[in-house]
């Protein structure tokens, strides 16, 4: 069975920087299980897993607009220390949720403090990254309906949403 839209596949993963560093992996772990062709791993992914079967290996290089996209500027803002109210440590490298003006929820990270403000980075940690994938394909099944519906795979011990 071939991986194409609609169905759940099973894999192993390597993800390397371009310096080679190994920056994540399932490896050892349960293997990532995602619903093809439902945008639930970054698009240059998804795309280069289509077609591929059980016992393929894939090696391919994503690069940033196909990922977690370009780094913007205009992602990194400067808040002052007050608007955190409640925090009593904020260090670098800490990462906070915030929300944009429909409500929806996003992670900043602390990348610079001082005194009176905090500089925070709404960009995704990889953005700007060309990043390196190994991955195993482990099973391709089809998708349940309910599976389908929800727009992702579920576990082998159910979910909730």
């Amino acid at each position: 069975m071939k991986v194409t839209k609609d169905k759940v596949v099973s894999m192993h993963y390597t993800l390397k920087n371009d310096a080679g560093d190994v920056i994540d992996s399932s490896e050892g772990k349960e293997t990532m299980d995602f619903l093809q062709g439902h945008g639930n791993i970054i698009p240059g992914l998804e795309t280069a897993l289509e077609g591929s079967k059980k016992g393929d290996k894939v090696e391919v290089s994503i690069e940033p607009k196909e990922g977690y996209g370009l780094k913007m500027d205009d992602a990194i803002q400067e808040i002052p220390r007050t608007a955190l109210q409640g925090i009593d440590e904020v260090t670098i490298g800490m990462q906070l949720q915030s929300q944009d003006q429909d409500g929806n929820p996003f992670v900043v990270t602390v990348i610079k403090l001082d005194d009176e403000k905090i500089t925070v980075d709404a960009n995704h940690p990889l953005a700007g990254e060309t990043l390196h994938f190994s991955v195993s394909i482990e099973d391709v099944r089809d998708a349940l309906e309910e599976e389908v519906s929800h727009g992702h795979a579920h576990s082998a011990g159910g979910h909730s949403h």
